[in-house]
């Protein structure tokens, strides 16, 4: 009886279906945050001090998010009217070289 061989050596190179640095720089955040709350809930202070710090950080952030709202949507609507200026700014031209 002869005996079948696998050859299981592959040809050219690997490469993987994913993108190598998302996946990093996600797992990167991820472990940061489970960190930065490790951190927190294990300092030395008492459980009212801590849930009163971690109320105001969450205070702080929600106020600079809606901040950072507020003036991604005025830079949205600044951008809008850039860009009708610059149609209407095309069009008379185009009607000035007819």
């Amino acid at each position: 009886m002869e005996s079948q061989g696998y050859d299981y050596t592959s040809e050219g190179e690997y490469r993987s279906s994913g993108n190598n640095l998302s996946v990093g720089l996600t797992m990167l955040f991820i472990g940061l945050a489970a960190g930065a709350l490790t951190a927190l809930l294990l300092a030395p202070r008492t459980g009212r001090q801590m849930r009163r710090t971690l109320r105001r950080k969450y205070e702080d952030a929600r106020d600079v998010m809606e901040d950072f709202t507020d003036q991604a949507g005025d830079w949205l609507d600044k951008g809008s009217d850039w860009a009708e200026k610059a149609k209407s700014s095309v069009a008379q031209f185009k009607k000035s070289r007819r």
